[in-house]
């Protein structure tokens, strides 16, 4: 623990990544911490990013890294951050295999693990033809028949937006009142009250719903709910300050300007905050708060 880094960065996804280039190019001393658990490695490509449209993620977290390589101040490993705490006027986070480092300031970029209904099929299908996001994978799914597992008022939302995709849309829920169906009907969605029992397909590819009844109709693009769960401790070890809870997420960060927590000298970026998950949100939101952190270490802010 000879060097005091400026910053450590936890998480090499698209907020990790995108934090340590712009404190790279701001000549700070910065250690990237990652596992490469990234959610959205499951999907088959990013969809909607500005230069990457239809990238793999594996191959973008890869060219993000090597874009790293330019920059002598900052250094990526791929090792675990077990455990993090205020150490005088620093931070100390502790690595797996007993090392530990030492940095004035930290960024959470840990990212969320995503929790979808326990139906079987979903978790097969899983990134692929189905998925929480229709702006990411809207377009792939175009022009089929597609369906929403609704949850009231949420899944009303998720069937209007995924009408933009698809004229052939069916929310799926037995809890909806008759103003909530004729609102979807006029919209010409469908709404189908059966309970489902699973999704099915072969591989990748979605073909059905089945009913508990033994009924199915086509399907081949599901739109579910998700909550995002905190998937390092990090955060309630140093003492972070979580957001009201939201249908979301129950355990967002809450942060104020770029990225700043209640903890000065830790920030965070991405989904750990709770914002619309999408890659190019987690970018912006990690580049805001490196140049958060470049004016914390500078004096500037």
């Amino acid at each position: 623990m000879d060097t005091t880094w400026d910053c450590i960065v936890v998480g090499g996804g698209g907020a990790g990544l995108s934090a340590a280039l712009v404190l790279g190019r701001a000549r700070r001393r910065t250690l990237l911490l990652d596992t490469g658990g990234q959610s959205n490695r499951a999907a088959h490509a990013i969809g909607g990013l500005l230069g990457q449209d239809g990238r793999r993620a594996a191959d973008f977290y890869a060219h993000g890294r090597g874009e790293l390589a330019a920059y002598p101040a900052v250094q990526v490993r791929d090792i675990e951050a077990v455990a993090a705490a205020r150490d005088d006027a620093a931070f100390v986070v502790d690595l797996a295999g007993g090392a530990r480092e030492r940095a004035t300031t930290v960024l959470l970029a840990t990212g969320m693990d995503y929790r979808a209904a326990d139906i079987p099929g979903i978790a097969e299908h899983w990134g692929r033809s189905v998925f929480h996001c229709p702006f990411c994978h809207g377009w792939e799914h175009r022009e089929r028949p597609l369906a929403v597992l609704g949850d009231g008022p949420a899944g009303i939302h998720r069937g209007l937006l995924l009408s933009a995709w698809s004229d052939d849309v069916t929310v799926l829920d037995g809890s909806l009142d008759a103003e909530a169906r004729e609102r979807l009907q006029a919209a010409g969605v469908r709404v189908d009250a059966r309970e489902v029992a699973q999704v099915r397909g072969d591989g990748d590819t979605l073909e059905a719903v089945v009913f508990a009844d033994g009924a199915e109709i086509p399907c081949e693009g599901l739109l579910v709910a998700v909550t995002l769960e905190q998937r390092s401790p990090l955060a309630a070890q140093l003492g972070i300050e979580t957001a009201p809870p939201s249908p979301l997420s129950a355990e967002a960060l809450a942060v104020r300007q770029m990225g700043m927590t209640n903890v000065p000298g830790v920030f965070a970026a991405g989904d750990v905050t709770g914002q619309m998950p999408s890659v190019a949100n987690v970018i912006a939101s990690g580049s805001n708060a490196a140049a958060a952190i470049v004016g914390y270490l500078t004096g500037a802010m």
